[in-house]
């Protein structure tokens, strides 16, 4: 459906009811798959025809929401998967072995920080974290000769810092690796990497897609455009035959579908998380509103910002849509219509008023989640970033008394009054 806008694609791409057939997605809530023959099963074994035999590799809800998300990002083929977690997983081993490097940003979510920095250090992957703002000639010198990928968030959590796309896939190319994105917090609503150059990209679904703290899900996307093939002595595992499924080379066969191939065909086939037909059909359903909400996110969260960085108790507020920001023109490049509904913020006198202040709301939430319909706060330090030490949350642009604030959907009046009444708590 590419000749349609986005606020379309997101109500009509994915599925294409039939004649007669269920207008609404159905939730094909099967593990299994019947066939007639032995050979027609033997051939979806051997990837030499598409179809379903097993819910842990494809089912067709999955699909649906998946080819939507691919629509809405640009991109030739996605993947579902049970986490954004997942996502980032997958998106980073399908071209990344033991013995090889990747780079991330600093800023970057706690627990993809920690993913990298410890679970696939592992694995025998190293990596390399750094400062995404850093002149290019300083990022130049973290790549090395088994460095395979870049990875880094559109808008970081909870930093919000904002990335400069093109300048991050400048860098990658030029050392012939894919620039993977994370694009949970922008969603393809205000931002499309793609067009900046970002090769593939990441979400946890479990956010603003959702939009409703319904569903645990993640997605990964290809734009189908970065040339495997061109740097075959980097990503044999797409290049060379992969043996367990009789020798296909997936450039070969699969041509820009490849890498979701790979993913699917490889990964999901021997590790698993695979996301629930019914989460994706609850998925699929936020999906429907998400332009909606992200307008009405970001207006109330421009609002919100206005109104803390006025405010005698506050020291500090982190959000692009401000003139005065750090990322105020990256985030007009990029993200035009906005960028969306999370602030962060600091209180005078540091981490004790930041507690006093939280512990005083009342109709904000204080939840391990984040970019949802309902106003949420939570304290990085003590909570998703916990597990990083000074220096580290100091790198990922944390203090001990930041703040993440997510502006829900609520009447902003409201919002801002409950903000009022706990801030002189603080």
């Amino acid at each position: 459906m590419s000749d349609y806008q986005i606020e379309t694609k997101c109500i009509q791409s994915g599925w294409q009811p039939e004649n007669g057939g269920p207008r609404m997605l159905p939730i094909y809530q099967s593990t299994t798959f019947k066939y007639d023959t032995s050979e027609h099963m033997g051939k979806l074994f051997d990837l030499e025809e598409e179809g379903y035999f097993y819910t842990r590799l494809q089912n067709p809800t999955n699909d649906a929401v998946a080819a939507k998300i691919a629509d809405l990002e640009g991109g030739v083929a996605a993947m579902l998967t049970s986490s954004g977690q997942a996502a980032n997983f997958y998106a980073v081993f399908n071209i990344c072995e033991a013995g090889e490097h990747v780079i991330c940003a600093s800023s970057i979510y706690g627990g993809t920080f920690n993913l990298l920095g410890v679970t696939m250090k592992k694995l025998g992957i190293e990596c390399t974290f750094v400062d995404v703002d850093a002149p290019e000639e300083e990022l130049a010198k973290a790549f090395k000769p088994n460095t395979r990928a870049v990875l880094a968030e559109s808008i970081a959590n909870p930093a919000l810092v904002i990335l400069d796309i093109e300048k991050m896939a400048r860098l990658a190319h030029s050392h012939g690796v894919p620039l993977i994105v994370d694009n949970t917090f922008a969603t393809p609503v205000n931002c499309r990497p793609f067009e900046w150059g970002a090769d593939i990209v990441t979400h946890s679904t479990t956010k603003y897609m959702d939009g409703h703290a319904m569903q645990v899900g993640g997605a990964i996307v290809d734009s189908g455009n970065f040339d495997w093939e061109a740097y075959g002595d980097k990503f044999h595992g797409l290049t060379t035959p992969d043996d367990s499924y009789h020798g296909i080379i997936y450039t070969k066969k699969f041509g820009k579908k490849a890498y979701i191939t790979k993913a699917t065909s490889q990964l999901m086939r021997d590790l698993g998380s695979i996301p629930s037909p019914m989460n994706c059909f609850l998925l699929n359903v936020g999906l429907e509103t998400l332009p909606l909400r992200m307008e009405r996110h970001c207006y109330n969260a421009q609002k919100v910002a206005e109104f803390l960085q006025a405010h005698e108790k506050v020291a500090s507020v982190n959000f692009a849509g401000l003139p005065g920001d750090k990322y105020h023109e990256l985030a007009k490049k990029y993200m035009p219509k906005g960028t969306c509904g999370v602030i962060s913020f600091e209180l005078k006198g540091g981490r004790e008023p930041a507690v006093r202040f939280m512990d005083s709301l009342k109709l904000a939430s204080i939840v391990t989640h984040v970019a949802d319909a309902k106003t949420c706060v939570l304290h990085p330090a003590s909570h998703t970033h916990r597990q990083l030490n000074d220096q580290q949350l100091k790198e990922a642009g944390i203090s001990p008394g930041m703040i993440r604030l997510s502006v829900g959907i609520e009447n902003v009046q409201d919002i801002i009054q409950d903000l009022s009444q706990a801030l002189e708590q603080a």
